[in-house]
């Protein structure tokens, strides 16, 4: 590579718990920059999760439906030879989290009901339980993965 890596920006903890997740998680639901409505659809989707779910904690319940929402590998195009093959490559640390993330707020906001933090809960709960459309894209990736395996050795 010609140009250095560029540093990496550290993001700060929440002002509620306290975890630098919980702030990425807010930065992508945002929308045209509204920080403050993407913290307050955030805390008060974790407050029905925190309702519904009596025996856990609410940032215990989050932290477990981001683990069962992130991937582990995932299948890229590439050319060989005039095909256009699916090879199964694993997934950086971060990349993972990103994905768990984008998916969990996607599938939320595609979700009926009123109210984005009513949306979001709903899909928390659900993932936490392994079950929801967000697991269910990870699963479907994986078996993508699983039926490529075959193609592997392509790997870059």
């Amino acid at each position: 590579m010609r140009k250095r890596k560029p540093k990496l920006r550290i993001t700060p903890p929440d002002p509620r718990f306290g975890d630098p997740l919980v702030t990425q998680f807010v930065n992508n639901l945002m929308w045209r920059g509204k920080k403050g409505a993407a913290y307050k659809i955030f805390y008060d989707a974790m407050d029905i999760v925190k309702e519904r779910v009596s025996d856990e904690e609410e940032h215990a319940v989050w932290k477990k439906a981001l683990n069962n929402v992130m991937p582990q590998v995932e299948v890229r195009s590439r050319r060989i030879g005039g095909a256009t093959f699916q090879i199964p490559t694993e997934i950086r640390a971060k990349r993972k989290v990103s994905i768990g993330m984008k998916w969990m707020i996607k599938f939320a906001r595609q979700r009926s009901g009123k109210g984005m933090a009513e949306k979001l809960a709903a899909e928390i709960i659900a993932a936490s339980k392994g079950e929801g459309a967000a697991v269910k894209r990870k699963e479907d990736t994986h078996r993508m993965a699983e039926s490529n395996r075959a193609f592997a050795h392509f790997r870059v």
